[in-house]
């Protein structure tokens, strides 16, 4: 585990913020020079604290309007290698995640679609038929916050 000091948490704030923000802007918020931020945030990199940068849609103006959260569990654990579960999950073009989980379902993913009856669609078509999923449950997403997570 990396040190991060007061100073590399105000800079991943920043970046959780917008980080499409230039080093000299974060610089400018927090007192620092442009070069001192963009080491800062190079090491971050390069220690993975910073594993990349995402883009981040607005799935409704693409027209999918509906997220799903199916907990699965897996029929018949042991014939169906876990790996290739995954991939094959993973393949769908509606599943946006996979998260092979301790609980109740083995794995959780995250699924969008159009509309419920697309969803619907997506559920008999893809997900049901594919061997050894057993029992599932859908929750469907009607709101969403997004929080930065543990920054000290």
């Amino acid at each position: 585990m990396i040190e991060l000091d007061s100073t590399d948490h105000l800079i991943l704030r920043e970046l959780i913020e917008d980080a499409t923000q230039s080093a000299s802007k974060i610089g400018r918020k927090l007192n620092l020079s442009q070069p001192a931020t963009w080491r800062r945030i190079k090491r971050l990199q390069e220690t993975g604290v910073i594993k990349g940068q995402r883009l981040d849609l607005d799935r409704e103006k693409l027209g999918f309007g509906v997220t799903v959260f199916l907990g699965i569990k897996l029929a018949t654990k042991g014939r169906v290698s876990l790996d290739d579960f995954e991939r094959a999950v993973a393949a769908i073009p509606e599943v946006q995640t996979v998260e092979h989980i301790l609980g109740v379902y083995d794995y959780r993913l995250r699924v969008v679609a159009r509309d419920i009856s697309d969803f619907e669609r997506v559920l008999r078509r893809r997900i049901m038929m594919m061997p050894g999923v057993g029992d599932v449950e859908a929750n469907v997403l009607l709101s969403e916050e997004r929080r930065p997570g543990p920054i000290g």
